[in-house]
């Protein structure tokens, strides 16, 4: 779990003020099933809104917690039933560096024979 600054944090909420909740988590807490559905929207969007149902505060804080042991997520913010995770994705792997593909040598073209005409200017000049 990667550490937030200050201002990367704030930065973080500003993001997620416009996103609406991704993932609900209901009385039954975090379910292998939730917690599948957590990790896949974290290797989609990286930063996510979670909804958790109930009314114990320290409730929800523990599973902010919990979310963040399991999935390697850091902590963003946590107003009432809201609670904002951030992971960052890793780079996509480099393509392998391919050979620029090689040209085909053309043969020479053959030179015009005779009995082929000289070609419509000629005609046309004399």
């Amino acid at each position: 779990m990667a550490t937030l600054t200050p201002a990367g944090r704030r930065a973080l909420r500003a993001r997620a003020h416009a996103l609406s909740p991704v993932v609900m988590v209901s009385g039954e807490g975090l379910t292998p099933n939730v917690l599948a559905e957590i990790e896949r929207s974290l290797k989609s969007h990286e930063l996510i809104k979670i909804r958790v149902l109930g009314e114990d505060r320290e409730r929800r804080a523990g599973l902010l917690d919990e979310i963040c042991a399991h999935t390697g997520a850091s902590a963003v913010q946590h107003i009432g039933k809201i609670l904002v995770i951030f992971r960052e994705n890793p780079p996509p792997p480099l393509a392998p560096a391919r050979k620029p593909p090689t040209r085909a040598k053309r043969a020479p073209s053959p030179q015009p024979s005779p009995a082929r005409g000289r070609g419509w200017r000629a005609k046309r000049a004399g």
